[in-house]
């Protein structure tokens, strides 16, 4: 019979930690006469002794030490086992968290977390719209799964996954000059009113950026966190936009045009974030397996 059985592995953690079999007995809600029995027959079992019984407290011997730092590592081990397994079960009745902004909601939805919640679906999604700063912070942080952004920092720890490659495209009033002209130089809007995602709207800082590498600074008339308002903006003539072209294959105002971008044509490429330095659920990376599938060859860091 072998006394090194999970249960007491735990009490030689306790005795360790008390340094007295007394306090350790009533802590264990035992008694110090079977307490000490069972750590004997462990140390008989094992052929070594793990405490020092010669003074007043109770101290590791080397062996002991040693003993101590294994029981640590088997026991964070069984844990483990136990949190995978019932993560599987998870992905039946469990929550994935997913943060992104409002400019994307309306692609991701239903080209990934609906067919993906046809196969799963008792599993809840949870829907955090947030600029890309903050779906960072909220990641990092553990607040929610995974993000969906376009530049995530790269110094910050994510591991990302391509999930769309797309260009911005330039919304205008029919009535616009450069309507009838296609495509557009960006350097040609240099003395346009801007109508401009909200600070901390990666697309934002993507135009920007654009913009300045162009040679100019946009004169921003009006911003807004929802893209129909900045197409309604246009709508009524109060400047142009450059949004992305899954958002403008929606946009159905007669008096809006939409046009291409060129020389420089302006990216769009979202990635799905994960911190890796946590803990990646079973339901997390069955979900990015499903992006990749749904997303073709595009290349993102493995999952596990």
């Amino acid at each position: 019979m072998s006394f090194l059985d999970l249960r007491n592995l735990t009490y030689l953690l306790e005795v360790a930690k008390l340094q007295n079999f007394t306090k350790s007995a009533e802590a264990l809600h035992m008694t110090q006469p079977t307490l000490s029995k069972l750590v004997r027959s462990m140390e008989e079992e094992l052929g070594v002794t793990l405490f020092d019984r010669s003074g007043k407290q109770v101290k590791l011997t080397d062996a002991g030490s040693a003993a101590i730092q294994q029981i640590h590592h088997i026991l964070q081990a069984v844990n483990d086992l136990y949190i995978t397994l019932d993560d599987v079960s998870k992905l039946k009745t469990g929550t994935l968290t997913i943060g992104l902004p409002p400019v994307i909601s309306s692609v991701f939805f239903p080209r990934v977390v609906a067919p993906f919640q046809k196969l799963y679906p008792r599993l809840q999604f949870e829907m955090v719209e947030e600029g890309a700063k903050s779906i960072e912070q909220l990641v990092l942080n553990g607040s929610i799964d995974l993000g969906v952004v376009i530049s995530p920092d790269e110094k910050a720890g994510f591991g990302t996954m391509p999930f769309i490659r797309q260009q911005l495209a330039l919304v205008l009033h029919r009535s616009h000059p450069l309507a009838e002209r296609s495509p557009v130089k960006l350097a040609d809007l240099s003395r346009e009113p801007f109508l401009m995602f909200a600070k901390g709207f990666g697309v934002r800082h993507h135009v920007l950026e654009a913009c300045h590498q162009a040679g100019f600074h946009p004169l921003i008339a009006h911003e807004s966190s929802q893209w129909d308002l900045l197409v309604e903006m246009v709508a009524a003539e109060l400047g142009v936009a450059l949004l992305p072209e899954a958002i403008c294959s929606k946009i159905v105002n007669p008096d809006v045009r939409v046009l291409p971008m060129t020389n420089p044509a302006i990216p769009w490429n979202l990635v799905v974030i994960w911190n890796k330095a946590r803990y990646v659920s079973y339901a997390m990376r069955e979900f990015l397996r499903f992006v990749e599938q749904t997303s073709g060859p595009a290349g993102g860091e493995p999952v596990c």
